[in-house]
């Protein structure tokens, strides 16, 4: 299973997720909700979405690290400020946010069902070895920072 570790990236498995989301809600009937209800919980999703993921973006340009999560040890700093503050990991609940948004959208029961997958898979195979990465290079600073600040809120 180490394999997998940092191969996929994760917008791609975002992509990969919400196609198995759509596929899965043309199979089964979708939940009744108006559909005016359906695009204003969509949107509400998508736009916390793309500001947490882009605050985590913008966070990491401005001291000047990698921003490519498959490749963690070649961070050059440890980014602690803004988002940072609340979430170890905000473009991943950004994306998180935005699978939800489809959910949403799709009204379905068996797409919602593959947003623990998404994070059993982003917890296992991306978090994980990223954090392992810094741990082994920022050591105890980032110890103290996994102390107080949370994996994903």
């Amino acid at each position: 299973m180490q394999a997998l570790e940092l191969k996929i990236p994760p917008v791609v498995l975002v992509v990969l997720f919400a196609l198995a989301m759509w596929l899965l809600a043309q199979c089964f009937p979708p939940l009744a909700l108006p559909q005016s209800w359906r695009l204003v919980l969509a949107g509400a999703f998508v736009v916390a979405g793309v500001a947490i993921a882009l605050s985590g973006v913008l966070a990491f340009r401005k001291a000047n690290t990698t921003v490519d999560p498959r490749v963690p040890q070649q961070s050059s700093s440890l980014v602690v400020r803004g988002i940072y503050r609340y979430s170890r990991n905000p473009m991943y609940v950004g994306f998180l946010l935005l699978l939800t948004a489809l959910t949403c959208y799709l009204m379905s029961a068996a797409a919602l069902a593959l947003l623990p997958l998404f994070v059993w898979y982003m917890n296992r195979f991306q978090i994980a070895p990223e954090e392992r990465h810094l741990l082994q290079k920022f050591g105890a600073d980032y110890q103290a920072y996994c102390d107080k600040v949370r994996r994903w809120l």
